[in-house]
């Protein structure tokens, strides 16, 4: 089958739509990419890892608009020309859409010209974590963007699909209560890693330079707030008392960076606390290896209750024990695979508490470290969790 795959940025990289593409090809399914080009990549058709991209031509003005993209017609008129055309070209037999940003240009003109099975693939629940964006918070997103629309026109979205991927049982839940379709409509698919991909990146020396010998404590990702990381640094603050070698390790970046380097430099925490900015995937392993502990200390709202980081994966895979916070999602990986320690969210003498006990009792984290490394190989692995995915493209005729 020719799948024709749609995403609303330049690729690559994506972990994520790469695993997809990769176990469709490897499933015998021929896969072409729509990728709007706004990072201004290598144009026109590229082979990556045996997906075929077709990189579109994307200006700023169009990527501005996509920050309106519900509250203002123009984006989806601009993107329906440019994907009419793609799918004349791939003559695909079935579409798939990565995420709710151009999802209505595909649904209207796939409903208008050609009636091909469509799958909505949605990677966070745009509308709920849109509400902790930096532009959303003043003049003049707070008064361009409405979250309500955007929450609307997710749910037609969904009931519009003919299936739809979600990252948790969790969002699941939350899509059938909130649009009435039924369960079957909905395959899980969490942020597992491509054991193939991941664990064969190279170990890179000069990053394990970094690292004292002492308690490392790494967390890779966005950087934004509600990510928790001013939780982590308070709670870094508390544990110096007994751990003065202790040092964060972080490796993202985010508008928001100012705020927790303001917290490094009033908590005197400089010494102790390493900015790495935002790093290739492919180098994050050597980033866990290096570490004691790795955390993902999210702060508590309904898009983090019910979705899955795949940091928490990758940190597993890396044979570390997690400290991670309540959101319920994490509780049930963390605690079914007994590979970490849960920590109340925005409780920075909390999470200070868990790291404490794991600096203390080595062999406990050694043991959590290896149940989570066991986990991934042997259930959260890519290979694994896509088989709902690939069953559903198998049964299309």
């Amino acid at each position: 089958m020719r799948i024709a795959v749609f995403l609303d940025q330049s690729f690559p990289p994506d972990s994520r739509v790469e695993n997809e593409a990769y176990s469709l090809i490897k499933d015998g399914h021929e896969v072409h990419m729509f990728s709007l080009n706004f990072k201004g990549l290598k144009p026109g058709l590229e082979e990556v890892n045996g997906i075929h991209v077709h990189r579109i031509k994307a200006n700023r003005l169009l990527y501005k608009a996509s920050a309106l993209a519900y509250d203002w017609s123009w984006f989806h008129k601009q993107v329906a020309k440019k994907v009419k055309v793609f799918i004349d070209d791939v003559k695909p037999d079935a579409l798939h859409v990565h995420d709710m940003l151009i999802a209505k240009a595909v649904m209207d003109i796939n409903d208008t010209h050609y009636q091909l099975p469509l799958t909505l693939d949605l990677h966070e629940n745009r509308p709920e974590i849109m509400q902790f964006y930096p532009h959303l918070q003043k003049f003049p997103g707070n008064r361009l963007i409405s979250i309500e629309k955007w929450k609307h026109a997710q749910n037609e979205l969904i009931k519009r699909a003919n299936k739809v991927v979600m990252v948790t049982p969790e969002a699941i839940d939350v899509a059938v209560k909130d649009t009435g379709c039924s369960l079957e409509k909905f395959i899980s698919l969490p942020n597992t890693i491509e054991p193939e991909i991941y664990l064969n990146y190279p170990v890179r020396k000069e990053i394990l330079q970094k690292y004292r010998k002492g308690f490392d404590i790494v967390y890779v990702g966005d950087t934004g707030l509600r990510r928790g990381l001013d939780t982590a640094l308070r709670a870094l603050k508390i544990i110096l008392v007994e751990i003065p070698q202790a040092q964060l390790v972080i490796v993202g970046k985010s508008t928001e960076d100012h705020y927790l380097k303001e917290i490094v430099e009033a908590e005197g925490l400089s010494a102790n606390v390493l900015f790495e900015g935002w790093q290739d995937v492919s180098l994050f392993p050597s980033y866990i290896m290096g570490a004691e502990v790795c955390i993902s200390p999210l702060k508590r709202n309904k898009h983090h209750d019910t979705t899955l980081a795949n940091k928490l994966f990758q940190y597993m895979a890396g044979e570390r024990p997690v400290v991670a916070s309540d959101c319920p999602s994490q509780i049930n990986i963390v605690e079914s695979c007994q590979c970490g320690l849960v920590h109340k969210a925005e409780d920075a003498d909390d999470l200070a508490q868990k790291l404490l006990e794991l600096y203390k009792n080595p062999a406990k984290a050694r043991e959590m470290g290896e149940n989570g490394k066991k986990a991934v190989l042997d259930q959260y692995n890519w290979k694994s969790t896509s088989k709902p995915l690939l069953a559903y493209y198998a049964s299309l005729p």
